[in-house]
């Protein structure tokens, strides 16, 4: 009997593991918590939309039409289940809800392409109305084909920035300004391990010139000071510090964060998967050797999820892991393509390595956030409350200062708030950053419904 493989995301990594699963003969479950496949880069915009691939994904238009259309072509061959969410899982087995049903389904390998969401570095009124993470800002353009406002600023750093900003501007809406806090110098110093894909390292240079064409006005090396506004209209401005030390005030009515990306780990974490500090990132990831295997037998990890290496990179991992899948099953072994996708794999990693050095996490900014910025969103906790939780309680350690400040207890389950958090009471601490630790993953690692009717439910019902 064939073994039963699921394949968590339909983005660039899950695709090309069920395509490889698929030309093996095998016939793949892939559950997608999105409508559509494509994932959060590639995501296809909603049945009657008629934005073209080009207004919509710019220089990526041609990759994201390739992957759409092999998709397209596989559905026939695999079992499709959008529109549903994986919220636990346990040894060979998922627990995925859709609407109000929820089902559990067992496999022989489970391949975990979870993605990635933005990396957050709070600023003093990123509560008010009309602050929008860099991805959130994407996913309204992609899927909703609207703007988060008349009047956007765009902040952070990395080449989302500026692929969200040009995206914005190919669209027709207004981006006030893009507000970079690394500097040209620190790109220069990269210019090296960029060079290790230059095709991409071109289409970031096109970007900045879709930006400069459109007289975006882009300031480098800024330090952010506060996104000013009230709990009645929301946004109204942006105040940062310029490289030269001048204060810079923008006008808007929303604003776009992001510092690079951080992978989805909670799943491999319930799956039971081994977590290592990476000392480039500053962040634990979980383990898997370089086909995507990680420490526990049957389970696979690939793309964004295991580790932020791009899209094209994350294709390459999917692939990758899914002849994993192969050998380790005893289905097939194609032992040249496996090697050849390792090296592709080796200049993506230095290519990331660059983009690290290009565009800094501005780890520096947490020890100087004032009291009352609000750290954790969800639950309104300050950069105050972690230091007092440090200092009166000894929380050094991420899941104790959460169990006495609620930090990470909200809807995200820290995922906006929890490196940003460990920053603050690392500083405060004065203990590195590994020693604070990692937010334990917990089930479910979203929100479900109250009222959930279980497979056997319905068919006791029916």
């Amino acid at each position: 009997m064939a073994a039963t493989v699921i394949v968590i995301g339909a983005g660039p990594a899950g695709v090309r593991a069920a395509q490889a699963l698929v030309e093996a003969g095998l016939r793949p479950v892939v559950i997608d918590e999105g409508r559509r496949d494509g994932g959060q880069i590639y995501r296809r915009q909603p049945e009657g939309f008629t934005r073209t691939y080009e207004a919509l994904y710019g220089t990526e238009a041609e990759r994201a039409r390739s992957l759409h259309r092999d998709f397209d072509a596989l559905r026939a061959n695999i079992d499709y289940v959008p529109d549903t969410l994986v919220w636990n899982i346990e040894p060979n087995a998922v627990h995925v809800v859709s609407g109000t049903h929820h089902r559990k389904m067992a496999f022989d390998a489970l391949i975990i392409c979870s993605g990635a969401t933005d990396r957050l570095m709070p600023v003093p009124g990123w509560h008010h109305a009309g602050t929008y993470s860099l991805g959130g800002a994407q996913v309204a353009l992609k899927s909703q084909g609207c703007a988060i406002g008349s009047r956007v600023v765009m902040m952070g750093t990395g080449p989302l920035l500026y692929l969200v900003a040009a995206q914005y501007v190919k669209a027709g809406a207004t981006v006030s300004a893009v507000l970079d806090t690394s500097t040209f110098a620190q790109r220069v110093r990269a210019l090296p391990q960029l060079l290790a894909i230059p095709s991409t390292l071109k289409k970031g240079i096109a970007l900045m010139r879709v930006l400069k064409d459109a007289r975006v006005p882009v300031h480098r090396g800024i330090t952010p000071l506060a996104i000013e506004g009230t709990p009645e209209t929301g946004v109204q401005n942006v105040r940062v510090k310029q490289a030269n030390g001048a204060p810079l005030q923008v006008s808007c009515d929303a604003v776009a964060l992001g510092y690079h990306l951080r992978s989805e780990t909670q799943l491999a974490d319930l799956a039971g998967c081994e977590f290592r500090f990476d000392h480039a990132l500053q962040q634990w990831l979980p383990f898997a050797d370089e086909d995507g295997r990680s420490n526990v037998k049957g389970v696979y990890l690939a793309g964004d999820g295991a580790r932020v290496r791009g899209a094209d990179a994350a294709e390459r991992a999917g692939r990758l892991a899914a002849l994993a899948v192969l050998k380790d099953t005893g289905v097939t072994r194609n032992a040249d393509e496996a090697n050849r996708l390792r090296l592709q794999l080796q200049r993506f990693t230095r290519f990331a390595a660059g983009l690290r050095a290009a565009f800094p996490w501005p780890a520096q900014f947490a020890a100087a956030l004032p009291d009352d910025t609000i750290v954790c969103r969800c639950e309104a906790i300050t950069a105050g409350e972690l230091r007092r939780v440090v200092n009166e309680m000894g929380a050094k350690e991420a899941n104790r200062a959460k169990a006495f400040s609620r930090v990470g207890m909200g809807r995200c389950q820290g995922r906006f708030c929890a490196h940003a958090g460990a920053e603050v009471i690392a500083a405060e601490a004065r203990v590195p950053l590994e020693a604070v630790g990692r937010l334990r993953g917990q089930a479910p690692i979203k929100p479900l419904p109250m009222a959930i009717a279980t497979q056997a439910d319905m068919e006791t019902s029916e």
